[in-house]
């Protein structure tokens, strides 16, 4: 087991896309996620600081979707939510955290510390840790025009969007107790408030009175629907025996369901909620659960808290689960990288992929006068091999021993120089400083780091005078939606370090030259077809002057 920070490269499609049940693809980490807004990702994000290789499993669906913008966030006031999930999602990756479009079906425990979580479509993950974070869906009052208005004209929150209809005719539509806890506070947005009190309710008669006395309209009697005016709008509620109410804005209160679907077999607990509108998961002050090794943040262990509180709690469990996990370590003597464990997993059955070269390493290379080269992310040996073969003094870097232990039986057996390396290209100084006049990496699985770290130590190998080759797979044909019912990614291409990232690097240093960057056809013959370009990079580091 390295005690290098976590980090993986290797060959071809460690980056790709969904692949078939038939082919499905385990992966592990430290932590998986299961759920990708503000809790999830604001666990991950303290994952990912403290070194732990972290998955999120993202189904795509939260809570505040119908809304167009979120409040009372500080620093994000105002923001869509689909933008505020962006800039989270990108402040992940880049800490190597990988965010996977799918979704999550059930988690097992495997052994004593081990979990496996089955993803739509056969992807599995194993994880030490799982982090619960699928919060919940709100449940509708069953009236016509509710849905339809949802997130608009309608709301239930005070906080969240009751100043935006400050001043408007509002009309709260109390079909639960709880219903009119809110309205005192929507009485401070506006002097226009009607209270509708649905068939059925259960209301505390003084309370009632005490609203009466302050100038608040109430009104008994079943709601029959909401109108929508000829612009689309809300324009009233109509209610048996008191006809059409006009209003600006709906509120109501929502009954939900928690999304613990997934961790159900496990036997994790949940617990009726206090206003008697559903259930949430149990979890202690930590926010662990029932179920060692869980834990579970935002809306599924409280319905009323805002973005800013469920990103709050996310962060303060992502801090527990790092606490739990060191414990651990520490009374093990262990510093484990699970990304080693990630593909050591994965060359410890046959041979992955041809053992072939790669075709734009031979095009680009052949004209190249041998020397020292580094191959970075070497996985099986084929390109190590090949260099080899030509006459390069080869060192072969990768994180996976196992795929060392591949490449050093090869190059014994045919009297190779080859040298296995194990390393983390974001370790510190993992290889040898302006040692080698090639510096190669196909396709390789890189994960980003949040500073220039792990694209100064690939430039750095390079010896003044010589050659860097990078190839990475054209992410765009990666990112296309999947109907997550069907498939779960098994990699998140933007976690990854990309080729136009050392581009940008190079660009920016006057001791480099690009003489390719472009986009190309993958060459014939390779080993795998669900890729149809690649993207391209030969640079070359100048010569040191010779001082006059």
């Amino acid at each position: 087991m390295t005690n290098k920070p976590h980090q993986h490269e290797n060959h071809e499609h460690s980056t790709s896309g969904q692949r078939q049940a038939a082919n499905a693809i385990e992966r592990a980490c430290d932590v998986a996620v299961i759920g990708g807004s503000a809790a999830g990702l604001a666990a991950a994000l303290q994952l990912g600081r403290q070194r732990r290789s972290v998955i999120v499993v993202d189904a795509g669906e939260p809570r505040n979707a119908p809304a167009a913008h979120m409040h009372s966030y500080l620093g994000h006031e105002g923001i869509a939510p689909s933008e505020f999930l962006e800039i989270g999602r990108n402040e992940v990756r880049s800490y190597g955290v990988e965010v996977l479009a799918g979704r999550a079906l059930d988690v097992t425990r495997i052994g004593d510390d081990r979990f496996r979580v089955e993803l739509a479509g056969g992807n599995t993950v194993l994880a030490r840790r799982i982090v619960l974070a699928t919060g919940l869906v709100d449940v509708l009052p069953d009236i016509d025009g509710v849905a339809e208005h949802w997130g608009g004209d309608v709301i239930h929150c005070p906080f969240c969007h009751g100043y935006e209809i400050r001043d408007q005719r509002i009309v709260t539509v109390v079909t639960s107790p709880v219903g009119l806890h809110s309205a005192g506070l929507f009485r401070q947005l506006t002097n226009r408030l009607t209270i509708v009190i649905h068939t059925g309710v259960d209301i505390d008669q003084p309370e009632v009175d005490v609203l009466r006395r302050a100038g608040v309209d109430v009104v008994a009697g079943p709601v029959e629907r909401l109108v929508t005016g000829a612009d689309g709008r809300l324009a009233a509620v109509e209610v048996t025996d008191a006809g059409l109410i006009a209003a600006d804005a709906v509120v109501v209160a929502t009954r939900f369901e928690v999304r613990a679907d997934a961790v159900a077999s496990l036997g994790v607990a949940t617990v009726a909620h206090m206003t008697g509108l559903g259930h949430v998961v149990d979890v202690d002050a930590t926010g662990a659960t029932s179920v060692p090794g869980v834990w579970a943040a935002g809306n599924v262990t409280d319905p009323s808290q805002q973005v800013l509180q469920a990103a709050a709690s996310g962060s303060w469990v992502g801090g527990m689960v790092s606490a739990d996990l060191v414990r651990t370590d520490i009374a093990e003597a262990a510093r484990p990288s699970a990304h080693q464990d990630d593909w050591d997993a994965r060359y410890s059955g046959d041979r992955i992929w041809s053992g072939n070269p790669n075709g734009t390493l031979v095009s680009e290379v052949t004209s190249l006068q041998a020397g020292r080269a580094l191959d970075i992310g070497a996985g099986e040996g084929g390109d190590a091999v090949w260099l080899a073969e030509q006459g390069w003094a080869v060192t072969a870097a990768d994180i996976s021993e196992r795929a060392l232990e591949q490449i050093a039986a090869v190059a014994n057996d045919r009297n190779l120089d080859i040298v296995a390396l194990h390393a983390d290209a974001s370790a510190l100084e993992p290889f040898e400083p302006t040692a080698f006049d090639l510096v190669t990496a196909h396709y390789a699985s890189i994960h980003r780091t949040h500073d220039t770290r792990v694209i100064d130590n690939i430039l750095q190998a390079v010896a003044p005078g010589g050659t860097l080759l990078f190839v990475g797979h054209d992410p765009e044909p990666m990112r296309t939606p999947i109907d997550i019912d069907q498939h779960s990614r098994a990699f998140d291409p933007d976690a990854y370090l990309g080729v136009d990232d050392i581009a940008a690097a190079i660009n920016a240093r006057a001791d480099w030259t690009i003489d390719v960057h472009a986009k190309r056809s993958r060459p014939t013959g390779a080993a795998t077809t669900h890729h149809v370009d690649d993207v391209v990079l030969r640079a070359r580091r100048l010569p040191t002057p010779t001082p006059t």
